[in-house]
């Protein structure tokens, strides 16, 4: 069986990934036992996986090598299986390939079956999914945000960033976010109820910011020089939870805030986190997080690209502030 699939040809630079990944074709291998086969009906794109494009050793997982396809989050129906507890037609999650067909070991891949019930697929992807496992956890746990704080999440206007702001907002904490524009922040006080948001692109970030009167909590999928803005408006024995570090994924630099003594003078706990880390409490996070879909508490807007050969363009958007909401590829 033949599939097209996008292959790493060299480390991208930037956000130019055209120049480094190529849109190729091969004959996939008889499946091996523990493996099936997905034929892939969406992929999700996310900026974390941007670190597995570099060859830096120290991240949270080895990166990707050059020449090997490009991996990320699917969503399709198996239509082969030598694995236990997967069927043909069963529809499932998987880190798989970014490919018309995926050919993983299902206990590798960390795949699962999806419940046909929910009737909006692209769930799985968004609330339903990691993004919303993230959120939640880095909201309650990590950040151990409680009713009456106000809680401050960067890149608001992306998919976690959403989720995170609603989260926040769902457990009584007043929520804020810093997204690019106005049209971003527009949506994320009129669309989705936050109680205000701060233009990262604005010549007075720091006015913007002292409006809020000090953070509790702040979620961080940014990292940067916002960083050091938001570490001088904590409130004492705040949380900082540091989900993600997108202003260094294609930049090549790295955060080292300059406003550093400010975890000591404000007595503050900063913390990373990493979904697979968690991963083991998927079901009990899904359940919680699907009752808020259903009641329609938690929304998401979706951004689709149509089609395997567009890809990169979607891939873009995550590094250029081209989207609101969760980025999807449709086959």
């Amino acid at each position: 069986m033949e599939t097209r699939f996008w292959r790493i040809d060299a480390r991208p630079q930037g956000t130019q990934f055209a120049d480094a990944i190529t849109l190729a074709q091969k004959t996939l291998p008889e499946l091996a036992d523990g493996e099936i086969r997905i034929r892939n009906a969406m992929l999700s794109m996310d900026a974390g996986t941007r670190m597995w494009l570099t060859d830096r050793e120290d991240g949270y997982q080895p990166p990707l090598t050059v020449g090997s396809p490009m991996t990320g989050l699917v969503l399709g129906e198996v239509i082969a299986s030598r694995a236990p507890g997967f069927s043909e037609g069963d529809i499932v999650r998987a880190f798989g390939q970014w490919a018309d067909i995926s050919q993983v070991d299902a206990a590798m891949a960390g795949a699962i079956v999806l419940d046909p019930t929910v009737q909006d697929r692209r769930a799985w992807f968004g609330p339903l999914g990691m993004n919303g496992w993230t959120a939640l956890w880095g909201i309650e746990e990590t950040g151990a945000a409680k009713a009456g704080e106000t809680v401050l999440v960067s890149a608001a206007a992306g998919a976690t960033g959403l989720l995170a702001v609603q989260i926040a907002s769902l457990l009584g904490s007043q929520a804020w976010g810093i997204a690019g524009g106005d049209d971003k922040c527009r949506y994320l006080v009129d669309g989705i109820g936050c109680a205000g948001a701060i233009n990262y692109k604005a010549d007075n970030l720091g006015e913007q910011l002292d409006a809020a009167g000090g953070f509790d909590v702040y979620f961080d999928n940014v990292g940067g020089p916002i960083l050091d803005h938001v570490l001088t408006r904590m409130n004492h024995y705040g949380r900082i939870a540091v989900c993600g570090l997108v202003s260094d994924y294609t930049s090549g630099s790295r955060t080292a805030p300059r406003e550093y003594d400010q975890v000591l003078m404000r007595r503050l706990r900063v913390e990373g986190f990493f979904s697979p880390d968690f991963m083991h409490q998927g079901e009990r996070l899904t359940q919680r997080l699907r009752g808020w879909v259903e009641a329609g508490d938690l929304t998401m807007p979706y951004d689709v690209t149509q089609g395997l050969e567009n890809t990169l363009n979607a891939y873009a958007k995550l590094f250029t502030g081209g989207n609101i909401g969760k980025v999807i590829v449709e086959l």
